[in-house]
């Protein structure tokens, strides 16, 4: 890459309402750098997930091909909303934390978006944000996904199950 061309933006797609937050952030970004977006989602098949005999519908909707054409539609669908600044839209098959850290030794800056899952999650999934931050070649954004007004409502005030003690 020459010293005249602008490195991207990196941003993490997966389908999410945080990834959807992360990609809009990478956007604005982008546009006062005045450089591109690289918008990548990674996806990959887990056959070993799948125990015993199945419909030959499920098995076809399974096929590589079919994994990596709803994940490239879901890419379409998460970038179309968005003009003024250059997306560059990367599939990548394999695990999205590799995809990301490789993306990230040529990149100005990687977002990503937080899903906040708890701790028993993420320590038998991984987080993909959390592996970023450690390992990324380059400064990472978070971007935590927004509570909705109703995630945490007020707690109702106790009523005693019974009207007096129990006997």
């Amino acid at each position: 890459m020459s010293e005249s061309e602008s490195r991207p933006v990196v941003v993490g797609v997966d389908g999410s309402a945080a990834a959807q937050a992360a990609l809009r952030w990478a956007v604005e970004d982008a546009r006062r750098r005045g450089c591109r977006v690289d918008a990548i989602s990674a996806w990959h098949s887990d056959r070993g997930m799948v125990i015993g005999p199945m419909p030959a519908e499920v098995g076809m909707r399974l096929s590589p091909e079919n994994l990596r054409a709803e994940q490239q539609s879901m890419l379409d669908q998460a970038v179309e909303e968005f003009d003024g600044v250059e997306i560059r839209r990367i599939l990548f098959e394999g695990d999205p934390r590799t995809a990301l850290a490789e993306a990230s030794t040529s990149a100005e800056l990687l977002v990503v978006g937080n899903r906040g899952h708890g701790p028993i999650i993420e320590a038998i999934l991984g987080s993909v944000s959390s592996h970023c931050v450690h390992h990324a070649s380059c400064p990472v954004v978070v971007i935590r996904e927004a509570k909705a007004a109703h995630d945490d409502p007020l707690p109702e005030p106790a009523v005693p199950l019974t009207p007096g003690p129990l006997l």
